[in-house]
């Protein structure tokens, strides 16, 4: 697991995750602040679970709790949705928020305001994100702040992370003729050659991981 302060530098530093993300479902009858607002929900869950000793990129992690959190809205009848509860700790956490604000002169960090709370960081951050249009999300330093919602970016961005996700959720031979023939060039007999297989296997097999892609992606 994360620390507090690599927490907050994984979610300042890969908050264009959840623009690329939030932007696909543009034009479905919910408004962008909702999805993205969701969609940081879902960082913040992914820098609180990430295990970084696992071998996969953050992104990897990350990128399908924040799409998770995003359907979430359509289910949840279009809207970002707390309970009781949670309204609750929200409030005691925006009284928090305005007494360190006026203590310090500026806006408190997530991490400074779920210390003062008594609270994981992760669940602070949710509960504002959720209640809150904008937050900051700083480890503290103002030069380095990063505040949302900020212009989505290319829409390709996103393609490209989809394709990325959906070709390391391929087992490992599949991942190599993917390798082999799309990232290295090399021909399907030199592939097969290197793999031990023949060129009609790799050519078969190849056909079905793509067929394999293409449903991952529609």
């Amino acid at each position: 697991m994360s620390n507090s302060s690599e927490n907050n530098a994984l979610i300042t530093e890969n908050i264009g995750l959840v623009h690329s993300c939030a932007i696909r479902f543009k034009g479905r009858g919910v408004e962008y602040e909702d999805l993205f607002q969701a969609g940081c929900v879902g960082l913040i869950k992914a820098a609180a679970g990430f295990d970084p000793d696992k071998g996969f990129r953050f992104s990897t992690y990350a990128v399908p709790a924040i799409l998770g959190e995003i359907r979430r809205i359509f289910r949840d009848g279009g809207s970002v949705k707390i309970g009781r509860a949670a309204k609750e700790k929200a409030r005691q956490l925006l009284s928090i928020k305005e007494e360190l604000t006026a203590k310090t002169g500026r806006e408190p960090t997530a991490t400074e305001i779920a210390q003062a709370a008594n609270m994981d960081t992760a669940e602070t951050a949710a509960l504002l994100s959720a209640c809150l249009p904008v937050i900051s999300l700083t480890a503290g330093e103002d030069e380095n702040q990063t505040d949302i919602p900020v212009p989505p970016p290319d829409e390709k961005l996103s393609e490209r992370l989809d394709l990325r996700n959906a070709i390391h959720s391929l087992d490992e031979n599949e991942q190599k003729i993917i390798d082999m023939r799309y990232f290295r060039g090399m021909t399907q007999t030199v592939t097969a050659r290197q793999l031990g297989l023949s060129q009609v296997q790799v050519s078969r097999k190849e056909k079905a991981i793509l067929t394999k892609l293409r449903k991952m992606l529609a």
